[in-house]
């Protein structure tokens, strides 16, 4: 969390902001509050997309969907931009808890037992996100937060919306490099498995510190991430034998091959494949 900047804007669809939550390729994140006091998190996007004329329609439309996943796994959907507003905007709950992206850049990787009832978490929450007719299509350890009580998954929907934009027809990328499916890598149509892919990838993360396309120590170049990703096998060294069955499953290269989110739950160890309780299973932070 940081101050606002100059060149932050001090409220956006009548919510005063107070802090930068993060940024990222689709826009900043801020910390907002409603009138009664509840804290949001505000999703801006970029200007540059509201020069398409189609994608605020798009962008309410994805959104509209998001918000009937209604699932325990995500964050609530409070609000949104109308279309024709600019900067295009999101305001979802607030989740006061780390990303797995920082616990894992503070602390290490998860132990054993946790990586196992989270990837049974986050199975069911891509589930309910699937069933609702979505995909995520950005997958990342910075878009799941850990709270004590369920991971969170987050920023879905937006992705979508920005996809047939002529900005990402022209060369935006939609996505995180070493998190994408091959398929998306090479520009065809992300859906749902390639959410099951990028899970594959997350969880090599959380257990090892890397992605699986990573090697120790190295920031590899995007372009040369993405060739591993379409031609290159994983590196799953360090990650846990109970859940290599569902990477490697999550991790085939050949979309049709993958499993469903669901599907990937039955391949953990039975004693984990029921949700809940997984943070009790961290080490303190």
């Amino acid at each position: 969390m940081e101050s606002l900047g100059g060149a932050d804007p001090r409220s956006v669809g009548g919510y005063p902001l107070f802090a930068r939550l993060g940024a990222g390729g689709m826009g900043k994140v801020y910390l907002a509050r409603t009138p009664d006091g509840r804290a949001l998190a505000l999703k801006t996007v970029r200007t540059e997309f509201g020069l398409d004329p189609e994608f605020g329609e798009r962008f309410a439309r994805e959104i509209r969907h998001a918000d009937r996943v209604r699932s325990p796994w995500t964050a609530a959907v409070v609000d949104f931009s109308p279309a024709g507003s600019s900067p295009q905007w999101l305001a979802t709950e607030y989740v006061a808890a780390p990303s797995l992206a920082e616990w894992v850049t503070g602390h290490g990787p998860l132990p054993a037992s946790a990586l196992t009832t989270l990837a049974a978490e986050l199975c069911e929450g891509l589930h309910a996100v699937h069933r609702a007719g979505l995909a995520h299509r950005d997958v990342k350890p910075s878009n799941v937060l850990l709270p004590a009580g369920r991971p969170l998954l987050i920023d879905f929907g937006i992705a979508r919306a920005a996809e047939d934009s002529r900005h990402t027809r022209t060369g935006a990328m939609i996505g995180s490099p070493g998190y994408m499916a091959p398929e998306q890598a090479t520009a065809g149509v992300a859906a749902e498995p390639g959410d099951v892919f990028a899970l594959g990838a997350l969880l090599v993360y959380a257990a090892t510190g890397r992605g699986p396309f990573n090697r120790p120590g190295e920031e590899p170049s995007t372009p040369a991430l993405l060739y591993r990703v379409v031609h290159e096998e994983p590196d799953l060294t360090g990650v846990p034998a109970a859940l290599l069955p569902l990477v490697r499953a999550c991790l085939v290269k050949d979309p049709r091959r993958r499993p469903t989110a669901r599907d990937a739950a039955g391949l953990l160890p039975v004693a984990d494949r029921a949700p809940g309780g997984w943070a009790d299973r961290l080490p303190p932070g």
